[in-house]
């Protein structure tokens, strides 16, 4: 079988200027016959990708391996090549020497796509004196009449006009019998439907596949889309929580903490202060004492009257209540989502975020309805809003609760392992809501997972439980 082969592929694509974008560990074939989407924010590294696919990009190690001989690229970048060509040589070349160069007077195609695009009487024209969208016309009419095995086409609807558009989406149905796609988009609107293979790309590297998706799986990944490239920012919190809110600097302080059971150390001297917008993620392996560590702060441990803790102002043991302490707290942990089984509506389900209960029992504000809406839309499930919680995706449902701990705004959220049991689609999800949360600056995060390297954007403090044994 024909195809292009990276593996263990790093390395860099010089853009325009000082910019560098480089590609992370890329795994990926591509093989005739299939239709790929490329998708993830501005910036992710797409481009870079389908670089190194055709060879554009500088090798640092790994290797490319192709038994496919003719491909071709349409994007800003070969759009800004071409471009620059011409100034540098002082050429003035018309749009018919661009065009019918290769091509033999009596290809079908390529007249086709010059009617297709009414570019008959545009022939005459220099190439620089076409405008953006006439620009790209002409870089698609070369690829898609190269009679290429391969077409990499990274926003081939930027600049175009609507129905240019729809003559596009047609042409390249009728093309996808016999040349195989490799498309960057960023709109979802723009996916043709024949697409075959899914990838998701974020930071350089490609972080999910997908081979012809099932409609879940396939739900899931624009739902990560839509949340990479939402214009939303997070909700505002309801007015009363907000007059509630903690004010001081320091939100926890542990002094030589410990705990054990049967004579036997969890961890010992462990001091740690968290300040307020001093975000953290916390890691070990099992059994080295992290959701310990975390009940300690909660109170869900009785050692926590045991230790030198100080927690939202009070010191530990002094007559605060439980409800001195979570109230300033939103948590969410694999046994929580466990222990979540009732058949409330998503939208009951944020709103019993309010009142830290399992299930709503109380009725609620027109105030904290409408909250309880925005952090839907900014999720992607208004449309779900209706649907029982338990009927729901575990995707779904995971993204819920972390909404529901943040609904009030909390001084402090913390979020137990809140990957755990995902699979890679909705992991990213939850880890850019993470993120969004983060940049935020409205609660301090405490972010526990076993991976150190699962580095999240603006978690910039590290607690390793391993230190305290």
């Amino acid at each position: 079988m024909q195809s292009i082969t990276l593996e263990q592929f790093n390395g860099y694509l010089q853009g325009q200027g000082k910019s560098r974008y480089d590609i992370c560990n890329l795994d990926w074939q591509v093989n005739l016959g299939e239709h790929w989407l490329l998708l993830g924010a501005n910036g992710a590294g797409k481009s870079a990708l389908t670089a190194a696919l055709i060879g554009e990009a500088k090798c640092e190690s790994g290797k490319r391996i192709s038994s496919i001989n003719k491909l071709m690229l349409v994007s800003s970048d070969s759009h800004k090549q071409l471009l620059a060509q011409e100034l540098e040589h002082e050429k003035h070349t018309l749009v018919k020497d661009l065009i019918f160069t290769g091509h033999s007077n009596n290809d079908e195609l390529l007249a086709q796509l010059i009617e297709l695009f009414k570019f008959s009487s545009l022939l005459n024209r220099h190439f620089r004196d076409l405008s953006t969208g006439e620009t790209r016309k002409l870089l698609l009419i070369k690829a898609l009449s190269s009679h290429s095995e391969l077409v990499v086409l990274d926003e081939p609807f930027h600049g175009l006009d609507v129905q240019s558009c729809q003559q596009l989406n047609k042409i390249l149905i009728e093309l996808s019998q016999t040349i195989t796609f490799v498309f960057v988009l960023n709109r979802l609107d723009e996916i043709p439907s024949f697409i075959t293979h899914y990838g998701y790309v974020n930071q350089g590297c490609l972080l999910h596949t997908l081979a012809k998706p099932s409609s879940e799986q396939l739900s899931d990944l624009l739902k990560l889309l839509h949340l990479e490239h939402t214009s939303l920012d997070v909700p505002s919190p309801d007015t009363e929580q907000e007059q509630k809110a903690f004010t001081g600097n320091t939100l926890v302080k542990l002094s030589n903490a410990k705990v054990s059971y049967s004579n036997v150390s969890i961890f010992k001297n462990l001091n740690w202060t968290i300040k307020k917008h001093q975000h953290w993620q916390l890691t070990g392996a099992n059994g080295t004492g992290k959701t310990c560590l975390l009940n300690l702060i909660t109170g869900d441990n009785p050692q926590c009257y045991n230790n030198d803790i100080e927690v939202f102002g009070f010191k530990r043991g002094t007559g605060e209540s439980i409800w001195d302490i979570k109230q300033h707290i939103g948590f969410i942990s694999n046994a929580l989502h466990m222990d979540y089984r009732v058949s409330i509506s998503a939208l009951n389900t944020v709103i019993s975020g309010f009142y830290d209960s399992i299930g709503l029992y109380q009725k609620p504000s027109d105030a904290q309805i409408n909250i309880a809406k925005q952090w839907l839309a900014f999720i992607g499930l208004s449309d779900k809003q209706s649907t029982s919680f338990t009927q729901l995706s575990y995707g779904d449902q995971r993204m819920l609760l972390i909404v529901r701990a943040m609904v009030k705004h909390p001084t402090l959220l913390i979020l137990d392992e809140p990957c755990l049991g995902l699979d890679e689609a909705n992991r990213q999800r939850v880890l850019l809501l993470i993120e969004k949360i983060c940049a935020a600056n409205t609660s301090t995060v405490i972010y526990v997972n076993h991976h150190a390297a699962d580095k999240i954007k603006g978690i910039e403090n590290y607690l390793k439980m391993e230190d305290f044994h």
